[in-house]
């Protein structure tokens, strides 16, 4: 029997000739990652350990994302822990305030992740590098001390879901929109602890920054990881960029998937998750001309920081006024693409627009800071969870939805069709 594209990735990092769905392995690492959340536990499991090293000081990234600039005092020690230790370790890929970004953005763009690779992370949304063609999945932060030691990781191999997109989509409808429907198709446990393979002639016609944002959110399905093929705009994305050379897997003719599920892109339309799961879906159409009044749009976050984010944003925004009521937060996901908004002027429509353009940061995301929700308060947001007081408030609301409807809805006060 074949192997998927995932289960190649996962025997030739584990030695082996082949694997099976099930099996239990042990597998070298190409990159362990960490952030100011989750880094200081796995440093402190590393202290009890005794351990006296890392395994690889070019093979560990350390991003502080989360709540930098520090927020409170907290923020500032379990920071201050991170750079004690990257500096005693000489850590070469460690980003602080300055030089980080979300740490999902900026490692595909800094060239950390490279197709092919085997990845850990301390942070579900690690399944993002999938876009590239490399295995990478989402860890507690013991894993993530042990893989600093180590190198190394266990897994259980997963079965698989083939994801085959054809078609092409329509203007103002995007990765997120496409994920948003698989999730909604098949619920935030459909894919549980299975691979999405994506496939088809329609990856074609997908960007980069589509497929970042939609493996991004395969955690939000319930798998282990989301994985793209490797293609000509993979190479492209790579060329002058990765630290490694790009290992190419592909999936057996005779690989074995669990099932098949096929997404005609050209006929997805705008899609929102409402509250409060990834899973709980409708289309514009289907929310139709019922005025659901929001108080804030946040667009940013690993999911939704990108460079091509942030152009639609000021597509929709350009002459236009952010809705009176509203609070606009708009946040670019890594320092590079911060500068290139600047450059293109699209800073000056955010700003003219009456939107606020932040240093990049999760903060919002996750309920840190930049952009709080309180009691009653509803929020269209490009991040990619909507549980129960995610954002701030038990009694706030949050509805995930792409840039471009995001943008849209920030104009009008509520949410709104961006293709009208």
């Amino acid at each position: 029997m074949g192997m998927t594209m995932t289960q190649k990735i996962l025997a030739a990092h584990a030695g082996l000739d082949s694997v099976k769905a099930g099996q239990l392995i042990e597998a070298n690492l190409d990159i362990v990652l960490g952030n100011d959340i989750t880094s200081p536990v796995a440093i402190n499991e590393f202290e009890k350990s005794g351990a006296h090293g890392v395994f690889n000081k070019e093979r560990i990234a350390l991003v502080m994302d989360h709540f930098t600039p520090n927020k409170d005092i907290k923020a500032a020690e379990q920071c201050r822990q991170v750079r004690n230790f990257a500096d005693k370790y000489d850590i070469k890929n460690f980003f602080d305030v300055g030089n980080m970004g979300v740490e999902h953005a900026l490692l595909p763009e800094q060239g950390i992740v490279s197709p092919g690779d085997a990845i850990i992370g301390a942070d579900s949304h690690t399944c993002t590098y999938g876009a590239l063609g490399a295995f990478s999945t989402g860890v507690g932060s013991t894993d993530m001390a042990c893989g600093m030691i180590t190198g190394k990781a266990w897994f259980k191999v997963p079965s698989a879901i083939k994801v085959e997109l054809v078609g092409k989509l329509q203007k103002y409808v995007s990765g997120k929109d496409v994920i948003l429907h698989l999730i909604g198709k098949i619920g935030v446990d459909g894919a549980l602890y299975r691979s999405l393979e994506f496939t088809g002639e329609g990856i074609a016609s997908l960007s980069m920054d589509d497929r970042l944002c939609i493996a991004n959110m395969a955690i939000e399905a319930g798998a282990k990881n989301g994985i793209f093929p490797v293609d000509d705009v993979t190479l492209e994305y790579c060329k002058g960029r990765c630290q490694r050379e790009p290992r190419i897997f592909e999936a057996d003719p005779d690989a074995e998937y669990d099932e098949t599920i096929v997404i005609d892109l050209s006929a997805l339309r705008p899609t929102v998750a409402f509250p409060h799961l990834p899973e709980n879906t409708k289309t514009i159409d289907e929310i139709g001309e019922k005025e659901i009044k929001i108080d804030q749009v946040v667009i940013g976050s690993c999911t939704n920081g990108r460079l091509e984010d942030l152009e639609v944003t000021a597509e929709i925004l350009k002459g236009k006024k952010v809705a009176k009521h509203v609070r606009c937060i708009i946040i670019p996901g890594t320092q590079s693409i911060y500068l290139e908004a600047v450059r293109r002027g699209w800073v000056e429509i955010f700003i003219e627009a009456g939107a606020v353009f932040s240093t990049p940061t999760c903060g919002p995301c996750l309920g840190g800071h930049m952009g709080i929700l309180g009691k009653g308060e509803r929020a269209v947001s490009t991040t990619n969870r909507n549980f129960v007081g995610r954002m701030g408030h038990i009694d706030s609301e949050i509805y995930l939805s792409s840039p471009a409807v995001a943008a849209a809805s920030a104009v009008t006060g509520y949410i709104t069709d961006p293709t009208k």
